[in-house]
């Protein structure tokens, strides 16, 4: 099918539902979600394929649904990935300017990206982003543009995402099996922060958190740049296992008391108050104290907060966040989690909507979908450089990386 507007399609194969949205790009450039389709997902822990079979089934459902929800054909995907194996750090590259005026050249910019590049990874590891932060210029920081300038040493910080590459090619191999292509792949973090944070917020600092059901992705904003990105293999559904293990109930009832009676924090009014559980058939009604059920969660998602705050503390990011913190993913919805949140870090906490986007409001207001929606944005703004030499460069790189051929 050959439209006139291309078709940009993001899957998130997460580990409580799987998510393809369907975006269309306007002869103006504008981006807008046209379908949306969801499976639950049964065949992903902790945000990796566990069961194959399951998880291709529920991918195959999801972009069926999509499909006729924007009355399209679905050939490719850009496809998030996440795990407990994704690491970000930043990279510095350094080259010396050899010219006999001392003027910096495109190509100097160029050598100084292509070294900072040249990271020591674990064998097993590879790159997924190398994201450019800034120049240096014989020491000078905040360069965003060198050329022409003049210096001795040029150098350029550029924060790396990477993981485990076997890891990464599972989720590309189930795809291909559908058979669909992959366009290429992005840490869903990333996809995230695309989709919520303006260009202001971005300036000003933001950190955005989703809490998805098995992974917690984080990143951090600052000066128009990502400066920090993390993964903590904890989500709702360890709020789940924690409630089934304190309240002494079944898993399937735990997770429906958090959606219910659910709360991030505690007050004065839950003292005394029960909720009746009716048993199974043959079974005592059993009474489950609300403050405690609450506390549990609280102290949860207390614990998660505390281990992000600490880590973005010791990297002297948390006096940054000017326009705060933004919180997206299916935890999103736990009744109170903004105020925790602001309680933790000191300072404003919001729920995150993908207001970067337009298209279907009733899909971008809802904060499990920021993801996908941050992954169509992607890869529109990978689509835009199909043209120029580095997304060939890039694309060629992958293909060699994932798939083992030139």
């Amino acid at each position: 099918m050959f439209d006139s507007d291309p078709i940009i399609v993001g899957l998130e194969i997460g580990t409580s539902k799987v998510c393809a949205m369907v975006g269309e790009v306007g002869s103006n450039g504008a981006l807008n979600i046209i379908g949306v389709g969801q499976a639950r997902s049964r065949g992903v822990r902790k945000g990796e394929i566990a069961d194959a079979a399951k998880a291709v089934e529920d991918v195959r459902n999801a972009i069926v649904d999509a499909e006729q929800q924007a009355d399209v054909e679905v050939r490719s995907v850009y496809l998030g990935v996440t795990g407990g194996h994704v690491r970000g750090f930043t990279n510095r590259g350094m080259h010396p300017v050899a010219s006999a005026d001392r003027e910096i050249a495109a190509e100097d910019v160029a050598d100084a990206i292509k070294n900072a590049k040249v990271i020591n990874l674990p064998a097993e590891n590879t790159p997924l982003h190398a994201i450019r932060q800034h120049f240096l210029v014989d020491g000078q920081p905040g360069v965003i543009d060198p050329v022409g300038m003049l210096a001795a040493r040029l150098e350029v910080d550029m924060h790396v995402v990477h993981g485990n590459a076997h890891r990464f090619q599972n989720p590309i191999r189930l795809i291909k099996g559908l058979p669909l292509d992959v366009e290429d792949i992005a840490f869903n973090g990333l996809g995230s922060a695309l989709a919520l944070l303006s260009h202001d917020q971005k300036q000003m600092g933001a950190l955005v958190i989703d809490i998805g059901g098995g992974t917690t992705e984080y990143v951090v904003y600052s000066g128009g740049i990502i400066r920090h990105t993390g993964v903590l293999a904890v989500g709702g559904d360890h709020v789940s296992n924690d409630l089934a293990y304190g309240l002494k109930v079944p898993l399937r009832r735990a997770e429906d008391l958090k959606i219910q009676h659910g709360s991030a924090l505690t007050s004065d009014a839950d003292k005394g108050q029960t909720l009746p559980l009716t048993g199974e058939p043959g079974l005592h009604t059993k009474t489950i104290n609300l403050e405690h059920l609450r506390r549990i969660m609280a102290l949860r998602l207390e614990e998660l907060f505390e281990i992000i705050a600490a880590e973005l503390s010791q990297a002297g990011l948390l006096n940054y966040l000017c326009a705060g913190v933004f919180i997206c993913g299916g935890g999103a919805r736990i009744p109170g989690i903004d105020q925790l949140a602001t309680r933790i870090f000191d300072m404003p906490a919001t729920l995150g909507r993908a207001s970067s986007v337009s298209g279907l409001k009733s899909a971008l207001d809802q904060p499990e979908f920021a993801t996908a929606a941050g992954l169509v944005k992607y890869g529109a703004s990978q689509h835009r450089k199909r043209d120029g030499d580095g997304f060939v460069n890039a694309i060629r790189k992958r293909v060699q990386i994932f798939f083992g051929r030139a």
